[in-house]
């Protein structure tokens, strides 16, 4: 007598699944990091994890990275020591915030307090960030101006509060095209390709942190001033 055959169990959706539902961040991010979080979600999903326990470890992660960028930075150990681990360790966090989203829409566990959670980690790993490029900045150049600093702190928050501004039914984009030069001009506000040139200058030329520091405020500033007047005309003709 043949035996009864058991129903195969539903298989568990694939990176491929995950990553279709990522929420873009720029060319590079949506080439790598939303990829590589997609990695991270399917295995989260495959364990039963909830998306916030992607997000905490983003926060570890990202905190960790810039406690031992600071701390490194004014020891005896060598200048790329540190720059390999902000260039490992802050593309990992980013691919696990990533991560988390993806899981929270796959699995149908998206919430408000999981996307409340998600900026507030987001903005504590960024100020670690900031103070960790800063650091460096300040150890190489210990005549960097204190206000320099100030302006390249402030003005690095316009990414967190747009991107946040970006989620809500009143977005908007001052350039919508996304033909591929757009794109490759647009890598200038794309997170993860910003961590990525962070973590290449503080591995490859350390001194010249402080040349970072300015070319981000200036991007950073200049696009906020360029938001302000594009909002503005909008604003007026509504």
């Amino acid at each position: 007598m043949r035996s009864a055959t058991l129903a195969p169990e539903t298989a568990a959706p694939g990176p491929a699944e995950f990553y279709r539902v990522n929420r873009g961040g720029g060319l590079f991010s949506e080439g790598l990091s939303q990829r590589v979080g997609a990695l991270f979600a399917a295995a989260a999903y495959r364990v039963g994890a909830p998306p916030t326990a992607l997000t905490a470890g983003s926060l570890v992660i990202g905190l960790a990275t810039s406690a031992a960028v600071i701390a490194l930075a004014s020891t005896a150990v060598p200048a790329w020591v540190a720059g390999l681990v902000a260039l490992v360790g802050w593309q990992l966090a980013y691919a696990l915030d990533c991560a988390d989203g993806q899981l929270a829409r796959v699995s149908g566990k998206a919430s408000p307090a999981g996307a409340r959670i998600d900026v507030l980690c987001d903005v504590a790993v960024q100020i670690s960030l900031v103070a960790a490029l800063a650091a460096v900045a300040v150890d190489q150049r210990p005549l960097t101006a204190s206000w320099l600093v100030a302006l390249f702190a402030g003005t690095w928050m316009v990414n967190l509060v747009t991107s946040v501004m970006q989620a809500g039914p009143n977005s908007g984009s001052m350039v919508t095209s996304t033909s591929l030069p757009v794109r490759v001009v647009k890598l200038v506000r794309d997170y993860g390709a910003v961590i990525f040139l962070a973590g290449l200058v503080l591995l490859l030329v350390p001194q010249w942190t402080i040349w970072l520091l300015v070319a981000f405020t200036i991007v950073n500033g200049g696009f906020l001033l360029a938001s302000i007047a594009f909002t503005g005309r909008t604003a007026l003709r509504s």
